[in-house]
């Protein structure tokens, strides 16, 4: 994968033990601009947990990170953010009764030149990177609880847009939507790819990844099973990668 040039992200040989368990033995994955990857196994498999590492919620006991082909020191959260990664969680971690303005600038709000919180400054500047994003989006008065889950989405989406995110970490974002949410949400997505920005979908449905990912990494047993590209694999190959532990035949490099 030489040809792509430098990965956004690399995770290189990542180990991390609980309790004598070990939830993530020697796990390499990468990310470059532009691309999804998913990350898919059972319940137990250590996606969750690998990909924890990179958000800065947990540390790895050995194994390095790397952003930009620079060597990254992640041990929490804000320090995730510094590298321009932000991950939107299943539960999207919106204030219900908030419109999608005051959730976006929850914490960073904008303020006058007397240090009065500027509503209308957060509303436009709200509007322009909804333009962006997804420019069917009107209820900009609304409190988020009155969306829908795809307009949801796509407020927790424009806030880490917004901030700089290069380097998304994405929960299962269409579980539990419809399919004309899941629709917008995979539109979304296309959007960000568009820009530039590199995606770590969290899955458990294989038919998500197929239409949402350009490469599929499995785990099983805190191990990688391997790395496959989307369009060289069907959904009972990923389905074999996740329940045997195996990369089907034809693909071609060990992991």
């Amino acid at each position: 994968m030489n040809s792509r040039g430098t990965p956004l992200v690399e995770m290189r040989d990542i180990q991390l033990a609980f309790g004598g368990i070990q939830a993530v033995d020697h796990v390499t994955v990468d990310l470059y601009p532009g691309e999804v990857v998913g990350l898919l196994g059972h319940n137990g498999a250590g996606k969750s947990t690998l990909i924890k590492c990179l958000s800065g919620a947990y540390q790895a006991d050995a194994g390095e990170i790397f952003v930009n082909g620079e060597k990254a020191t992640i041990t929490n959260p804000r320090d995730a953010r510094r590298y321009n990664i932000e991950t939107i969680y299943q539960t999207l971690a919106l204030a219900d009764n908030l419109t999608a303005a005051q959730n976006l600038f929850l914490g960073r709000e904008l303020t006058t030149a007397a240090g009065f919180v500027d509503d209308g400054a957060m509303e436009a500047e709200t509007r322009k990177i909804m333009s962006r994003l997804n420019p069917n989006f009107q209820k900009f008065s609304a409190p988020v609880k009155a969306l829908s889950g795809g307009q949801r989405q796509s407020v927790a989406i424009a806030r880490a847009v917004y901030f700089n995110a290069k380097i998304l970490i994405m929960d299962e974002p269409t579980a539990a939507l419809g399919p004309q949410e899941t629709q917008m949400v995979a539109e979304l997505i296309e959007e960000l790819k568009r820009q530039g920005l590199g995606i770590f979908l969290i899955e458990h449905d294989i038919h998500s990844v197929m239409k949402l990912c350009d490469r599929a990494s499995v785990m099983k047993n805190g191990q990688l099973v391997g790395t496959v590209d989307v369009k060289d694999v069907t959904d009972d190959d990923i389905l074999g990668m996740i329940i045997l532990g195996k990369k089907p035949g034809q693909t071609g490099h060990q992991a």
